[in-house]
């Protein structure tokens, strides 16, 4: 995801359920409890207009009191929301028709139109928006022309035919179309309502946001550090909502929610780090797989060292990936053996894990690594010592690793020495975009669980690209995949293309992280998707 720097925190979700019972003042009939879930976030809320917003605690807010066309269910399937089914495209996969529900309604009773949609998604182009999620809309028809400033937004290909029809054209097919645009960028907005509270106090507040979810937001400021969510009275689906109301506050560290978890505060704590390797007997720990692959950049600039591949060959092989991940990190996470993390998406024509099919050895071999090393030096005309830099954050998980992976290539190639540098994030995220590094920490949590959204990210001069790998045949692969008129050669590309980016080593997967969740066993219903956000609104807590 787009500057994503709060989802390494790991903004989390917690719940917390209370049972709460009032009486009159003559001690009379007691009203019936109210279900409730605490939920946490690591930072304070600060706005809900999903046109120019791409951090954690706003999406995981946003997932939970509105929808889009389509919702993804339990098992990580896009299932209709606003949209009345799930819609089949016309015009060789280039054009959809959705009907909007008629019942669905906005939290101040207001209808929601096929033209909410449309002024959304506008809105999230129009420069003068400050948006910051521009790239999710590539492949919708002039998108890439609006977002290189060649096309008005007003051009996007979508438009309202009447109150409850919308018509949305693509500049070519899009497999991947279903699970895309159930992500909080795509979700409506009230045009009446926006433009009645202004622009710039949208979302700002509880008065200035309305929602078409299963909840709406109270008790926000727009400063506060605790808010609730309370049952949307419109709904379209009431019968499916258990809960009264989800109330959130700012836990900013995991060793405070742990504590919270342990007093009987939260029902539902992410804990990461020291805190998490020290839990992973607890009975009430769960591990929540995600789309979310931690792996180190490789500045392949002109003139840099590790442009030459069989150098960053030997570098890859000399890293012990399992035991980096048992002993170092053991926190649950595993050792990557692919770019997509495993359980993003099974691939249709073939029935397994994409990430599992385009996998790689994860054991270590060193003595190859020499030989590579050696040979690789010599092509790039290499003599004596070679100094590498590796930069990363200043977390103390982002440091253990940068010590673990200095002791294996310092002790491991012949002549290498490895200095790391873990320094504040916006300081390490300026050396990145400079290229002032030759190894940088990083991490991909897809915002869809589709392989396009990892692969696209590396293709040549993408924003996503510091390190600067440039293939051709890979470029070429992704595209084709882009423009595939059929399933079958959309992940045909898909795989060559994983298998190519592995082949270069323009990246080097490191692990897989999973969240460690604590868990009160009376909790249910939570759906955790691997790509997305934490939906709550289809949870219950037993007595």
């Amino acid at each position: 995801m787009k500057n994503r720097r709060g989802l390494l925190l790991m903004a989390v979700i917690v719940a917390s359920a209370g049972f709460l019972a009032a009486c009159d003042n003559q001690g009379s009939q007691n009203k019936a409890a109210k279900k409730s879930i605490t939920l946490m976030q690591t930072s304070e809320l600060t706005s809900l207009d999903n046109t120019n917003q791409a951090m954690l605690p706003e999406f995981n807010t946003l997932t939970n009191i509105s929808e889009g066309l389509y919702r993804l269910n339990d098992k990580d399937q896009p299932v209709p929301a606003m949209a009345t089914k799930i819609v089949k495209p016309t015009d060789n996969g280039k054009k959809y028709i959705f009907h909007i529900r008629k019942t669905a309604k906005w939290s101040n009773g207001d209808p929601v139109k096929a033209e909410d949609f449309e002024y959304s998604w506008k809105r999230s182009l129009n420069p003068a928006n400050n948006p910051v999620y521009t790239y999710v809309f590539s492949g919708i028809k002039n998108a890439d022309s609006i977002i290189n400033n060649k096309k008005s937004y007003k051009t996007l290909g979508i438009k309202a035919l009447g109150d409850k029809t919308l018509e949305i054209t693509l500049d070519h097919p899009m497999a991947y179309f279903n699970k895309l645009v159930a992500m909080p960028v795509f979700m409506p907005q009230n045009k009446s309502f926006v433009q009645k509270v202004g622009i710039k106090k949208y979302g700002t507040n509880a008065k200035t946001t309305v929602s078409n979810g299963a909840f709406k937001i109270a008790d926000w400021t727009g400063t506060n550090d605790t808010y609730k969510l309370v049952r949307n009275p419109y709904y379209w689906d009431k019968s499916a909502i258990k809960l009264d109301e989800i109330k959130y506050q700012t836990v900013k560290d995991s060793n405070t929610a742990h504590n919270l978890f342990e007093n009987g505060k939260l029902d539902d704590a992410t804990i990461s780090g020291v805190t998490a390797k020290s839990l992973q007997k607890n009975r009430n720990l769960k591990h929540v797989s995600k789309a979310w692959t931690y792996y180190l950049q490789v500045n392949q600039r002109q003139n840099q060292p590790l442009a030459n591949r069989k150098l960053r060959q030997a570098i890859s092989l000399v890293i012990n990936r399992p035991e980096l991940t048992s002993k170092v990190l053991a926190d649950g996470s595993l050792p990557a053996s692919s770019f997509v993390s495993p359980g993003t998406a099974i691939d249709p024509t073939t029935g397994k894990d994409f990430s599992k099919e385009t996998s790689f050895s994860v054991q270590p071999n060193v003595k190859k690594a020499r030989s590579l090393w050696n040979e690789g030096k010599k092509e790039a005309g290499l003599k004596g010592s070679v100094s590498l830099s590796i930069v990363g954050d200043d977390q103390d998980v982002t440091k253990n690793v940068a010590q673990y992976l200095q002791s294996q290539l310092n002790s491991k190639l012949p002549g290498v020495k490895v200095t790391i540098a873990n320094i504040p994030d916006k300081a390490q995220q300026a050396r990145r975009s400079e290229g002032k590094f030759d190894l940088a920490q990083w991490y991909w949590l897809a915002d869809f669980g589709d392989p396009i959204n990892y692969l696209g990210i590396l293709t040549t001069n993408n924003t996503m690209n510091p390190g600067k790998f440039s293939d051709s045949t890979y470029d070429s692969l992704v595209q084709k995949a882009k423009n595939a008129g059929s399933q079958a050669s959309y992940w045909r590309y898909l795989r060559q293309a994983e298998k190519r980016l592995m082949s270069q080593n323009g990246i080097i997967p490191l692990y897989y992280v999973r969240e460690s969740h604590l868990v009160n066993p009376k909790l249910h219903g939570v759906e955790y998707h691997v790509a997305g956000f934490a939906d709550y609104t289809r949870s219950n807590i037993s007595k």
